[in-house]
């Protein structure tokens, strides 16, 4: 995870103040299929390196959980406010929502859940499907860290939508 975040942090592709969501498998993360095996333990060392991208790049996390909750996201609440999100009552827990993000809701400042997000950029660890949550034109990412542990990472950042067909001028 340090390595993906350094990646992140030296890359160009988030800006300050961006939200940028993780769905995360925990389980996947040590070789188990996803679902069976959360690990708080696992979700702490990633918290941690991903807590450092956000101060790094004064970035909104937002901690996707696992499809018994929807795919809802846990945010800080100054992120709901600012994004004017809606807020929706469920406290994550391992075996409802995931490890990640129960991890991420009890150590946020100010943690609320919501249904969805319109994310910048984001990572996704253990193949945990995060596309629903990032704007609408994203752009793969190829980072060198292709794993985490056991767990398949993929990557993605957004770009504006290119309108205007061929007199537009795009830079």
């Amino acid at each position: 995870m340090e390595a993906v975040v350094d990646e992140w942090l030296n890359n160009g592709y988030v800006n300050d103040g961006d939200l940028f969501v993780i769905g995360c498998s925990t389980s996947e993360v040590i070789g188990e299929h996803i679902g069976t095996a959360g690990s708080e333990e696992i979700a702490a060392i990633i918290f941690e390196q991903l807590i450092r991208l956000q101060q790094d790049k004064q970035l909104q996390l937002a901690f996707q959980c696992c499809e018994h909750l929807n795919r809802a996201l846990v945010v800080e609440r100054s992120t709901m406010k600012a994004h004017r999100l809606e807020e929706v009552s469920v406290i994550p827990q391992p075996k409802a929502g995931g490890s990640m993000a129960s991890y991420a809701y009890k150590h946020m400042q100010d943690p609320v859940v919501v249904e969805m997000v319109e994310a910048n950029a984001g990572i996704d660890i253990g193949e945990t499907m995060i596309g629903m949550h990032l704007k609408r034109v994203a752009v793969p990412l190829r980072l060198n860290q292709r794993h985490v542990a056991s767990a398949h990472l993929s990557a993605a950042r957004t770009r504006p939508k290119l309108i205007g067909g061929e007199r537009a001028v795009y830079k």
